[in-house]
């Protein structure tokens, strides 16, 4: 098993391109607000530069975070963008329904979606030690 998988250097996960596909069928992304040159899913996209973050944030968001500490922070402003009416953001997250960021916002704002078996995510030989889910936040009820 390759032990990088389980590092806390392993941030960034690559989207499958078979789950965006299938999900920009149903949504129509206009930004992908964490990505870079290499696996943008989106004509319009933040790098790690840009700093989405920090930036605002328009139309139907596609978001595939960062999977380190600083998560719960992207979690927390795609449900507040959608929360607020601003737009609907579309995440891929680790199913880390432990954490308090999940409690915090995936549970009560979040249309959550478990995603049965494990990815493989683009870029890697195998396949991610975690489940993943997809949260909607925003959009009709």
């Amino acid at each position: 098993m390759n032990r990088s998988l389980f590092s806390s250097k392993t941030y960034e996960w690559s989207t499958p391109q078979w789950l965006f596909d299938k999900l920009n069928a149903v949504y129509h992304f206009d930004l992908d607000v964490c990505a870079n040159e290499e696996n943008h899913k989106c004509e319009y996209y933040f790098n790690k530069e840009q700093d989405g973050l920090r930036k605002e944030w328009i139309g139907t968001v596609w978001m595939n975070p960062p999977y380190g500490r600083e998560i719960g922070k992207w979690v927390k402003k795609a449900c507040d963008y959608g929360v607020r009416g601003h737009g609907v953001a579309v995440c891929l997250l680790p199913a880390r329904t432990d954490t308090a960021w999940w409690h915090d916002y995936c549970i009560p704002h979040g249309k959550i979606e478990f995603i049965r078996g494990r990815l493989k995510f683009n870029g890697s030989k195998n396949y991610a030690p975690f489940p993943n889910a997809i949260v909607v936040f925003g959009g009709k009820e």
